[in-house]
C-alpha cells in the first residue's frame, strides 16, 4: 500500500476507532481486541484491491463507500457525509421551499414512509411502500434518507423526476412533480357513525394539541363518546410534539423512555398533574407510514391501555440523529437517541404490533384506491364493542375544557 492510500485510510479508520473505543454508536459496542482485528481486515481489503484490482483505483472512492457501507449498516437514517453535505447540515440556510410532500426510509433504495395528504406525492398517487429507484435520473442505490430527503427540495414551481417501482412490478413509473410550498396541515373531524367521532392527525406540529382539543370537543356537541383517531401516513413532527399530544389522552403512567448513548441511565417520561384531558374511549388507525412523533404518541396510548391499535406493524422510526465531525471535513450523521415504549421495549427499528391486524389495500400505479375503508370500519367496529367496564371507567371523568367548550 502507498503512503497516499494509508495516509487515506489512516484518515478514516482512526475516528472510528475512537468513535468505537468510547463509545460511539456502531450498532453493538464491540470490544478493543475486536475492533483492532476488523480493522487490521479493512486494511489488508484496501491493500489487495490497490495491489491486485484490474483498473487504476480511486482511493478516495473506495473510501467513500466503505465508509457508506459501515454506516449504512446501522438503521436508515445514519448516513457518513462528505465535507460539502457537512456544511448543508450546519448551515443555518433554510432548505428551499420547494416540496413534495415524500417523507423517505430505506430498504436497499430510497423507499417512500409516508405521501403527506394533499401533497404533490399524494396527487400524483405515490404509497407508503414505493420504492424511489432514481431522483432525476440519479441512481439512489448509495443515497441515503438525508441525501434523498434534500434532493426532493427545490425552488417553488421546479420539477422534479422520481422512478417509481411498485410491488412486485417489474417495469418503473417515472412520475414527474411539480414543487410546492407546502401549508401546514390541520386535525379535521367528523361523525363517522352515530356515536362515534372520527379524527384524522395528517400531521403533527406546534398546534396540533390545540386542534385535537378543539376538534373531539366538536365531535363530542354532535353526539360522539367514543373516537377513532387516523395516524395512517402521519410522519412530520418532532417527538416532543408527539408527547405533548399523548399528554391529553394518557392521565398517569410512563408515556416513554429515552435512551441515550453514553447516558448512565434511561430518562422515563411520565405523564403529570393535569395530564389526560381527554377521556373518551378512542382507537388508533396505524400503519406502514406512521413514524416519529405519530408512532411515539400510539406507543404511549398503546402501552398505558388506552387505546388499541387497528391496522398494520408501524416502521419502527423513532431515533435522534446529530452530526459527528471527522478529520478533513466529512462527517458521520449517527442515531446517538432512542425511544422505547413505556414499557422499555425498543421502538425504533422495531415498530408497533397492531391489536387488530388489517392489511391496506392493494392499488395498481395509476388506479383509485378502492371506494371503501375496511381498517376503518374494522376500527369503528372495535370501539363500538369494547368492554363496557373499562369504557366506563374512561368515560366516567369530563375533562375541564370539554365541560367548559359545553357551557359556552
Amino acid at each position: 500500500m502507498n503512503s497516499r492510500t494509508r495516509v487515506i485510510v489512516l484518515a478514516i479508520t482512526a475516528p472510528v476507532v475512537v468513535f468505537a473505543i468510547v463509545g460511539g454508536l456502531l450498532g453493538t459496542v464491540l470490544a478493543r481486541e475486536d475492533t483492532y482485528q476488523h480493522l487490521k481486515i479493512f486494511d489488508d481489503v484496501v491493500s489487495l484491491i490497490s495491489s491486485n484490482y484490474v483498473e487504476k483505483v480511486e482511493i478516495d472512492k473506495v473510501m467513500r463507500g466503505a465508509m457508506n457501507g459501515l454506516v449504512d449498516s446501522l438503521d436508515p437514517d445514519s448516513a457518513f457525509l462528505a465535507p460539502d453535505e457537512v456544511k448543508q447540515a450546519e448551515s443555518a440556510t433554510p432548505p428551499p421551499a420547494g416540496d413534495l410532500g415524500i417523507e423517505l426510509t430505506r430498504q436497499y433504495y430510497l423507499r417512500i414512509l409516508a405521501a403527506r395528504d394533499n401533497s404533490p406525492a399524494a396527487k400524483a398517487g405515490l404509497r407508503t411502500g414505493d420504492y424511489v429507484r432514481a431522483i432525476n435520473d440519479v441512481p439512489t442505490r448509495d443515497m441515503s434518507v438525508w441525501q434523498g430527503m434534500r434532493a426532493l427540495r427545490g425552488p417553488v414551481g421546479s420539477k422534479v423526476t422520481l422512478t417509481i417501482f411498485r410491488g412486485n412490478a417489474a417495469d418503473p413509473h417515472v412520475v414527474s412533480m411539480t414543487r410546492e410550498a407546502l401549508s401546514p396541515l390541520d386535525i379535521s373531524g367528523r361523525i363517522a357513525t352515530p356515536g362515534v367521532g372520527y379524527v384524522r392527525v395528517p400531521a403533527i406540529g406546534a398546534k396540533t394539541v390545540e386542534q385535537m382539543k378543539s376538534q373531539i370537543a366538536e365531535v363530542s356537541k354532535n353526539g360522539a363518546t367514543k373516537l377513532v383517531i387516523d395516524m395512517r401516513r402521519t410522519a412530520t413532527g418532532t417527538y416532543d410534539q408527539g408527547i405533548a399530544l399523548a399528554r391529553l389522552f394518557v392521565a398517569k403512567g410512563t408515556l416513554a423512555v429515552r435512551e441515550t448513548k453514553g447516558a448512565p441511565t434511561r430518562d422515563t417520561i411520565a405523564a403529570g398533574p393535569g395530564d389526560g384531558s381527554i377521556a373518551l374511549p378512542a382507537v388508533l388507525l396505524v400503519d406502514n407510514g406512521t413514524s416519529g412523533a405519530a408512532e411515539l404518541f400510539a406507543a404511549a396510548l398503546h402501552g398505558n391501555q388506552r387505546a388499541d391499535l387497528i391496522g398494520e406493524h408501524t416502521i419502527g422510526r423513532a431515533g435522534v440523529q446529530k452530526l459527528v465531525k471527522l478529520p478533513g471535513g466529512s462527517g458521520l450523521w449517527l442515531t446517538t437517541v432512542r425511544y422505547l415504549t413505556p414499557a422499555g421495549t425498543p421502538l425504533h427499528e422495531k415498530g408497533l404490533e397492531p391489536t387488530v391486524a388489517v392489511e391496506g389495500p392493494e392499488v395498481e400505479f395509476g388506479q383509485p384506491a378502492p371506494a371503501g375503508d375496511s381498517a376503518l370500519d374494522k376500527a369503528i367496529e372495535h370501539v363500538q364493542t369494547a368492554q363496557p367496564a373499562a369504557a366506563a371507567r374512561v368515560a366516567r371523568a369530563t375533562p375541564v375544557w370539554l365541560a367548559e367548550k359545553k357551557a359556552a
